[in-house]
């Protein structure tokens, strides 16, 4: 289980508050260079059950991701971190939501007609982040400012 500690209570007790920003960086890092590393292997797969193993992979290392990128996202806003946010959240909704289309929706044309709408729903998302956060505060600051009042 995550538990995620205010950075103010952690410094009270003598651990410095640097120390604490790299420790959770670098594991941040660690797994952002798996996840990388499994969507590589996952693009150049040979078989096709090979790379729908490699793809379920990815997708569970990404839902990891996300929660190692939650403390990393508080202790140090920024646009890097907004982006990434970005794109690992919009990656991980057009998965999701592409399991449900491929469970629920049957014949060809639907099928075709429900990918095209994700592809097109996964864009406008991505582009929608982006422009809040290159126009507005950011993913990481608008979180923080819903969760200061």
């Amino acid at each position: 289980m995550a538990a995620i500690v205010r950075l103010s209570s952690v410094c009270r007790r003598g651990i410095n508050r640097n120390l604490v920003r790299l420790t959770v960086f670098a594991c941040a890092m660690q797994i952002t260079q798996c996840a990388n590393s499994l969507l590589i292997l996952a693009l150049t797969a040979g078989s096709a059950s090979k790379a729908a193993s490699l793809h379920w992979t990815a997708e569970r290392v990404l839902s990891i991701l996300l929660l190692a990128m939650a403390p990393v996202a508080y202790y140090n806003p920024g646009p890097v971190m907004d982006y990434s946010l970005a794109a690992a959240l919009t990656l991980h909704g057009h998965w999701g939501i592409g399991q449900v289309l491929t469970d629920y929706v049957h014949g060809d044309t639907k099928i075709k007609i429900a990918k095209a709408g994700l592809f097109l729903l996964s864009t406008v998302t991505f582009s929608g982040l982006c422009y809040f956060n290159y126009n507005d505060v950011g993913i990481c600051k608008a979180i923080a400012m819903l969760w200061s009042k």
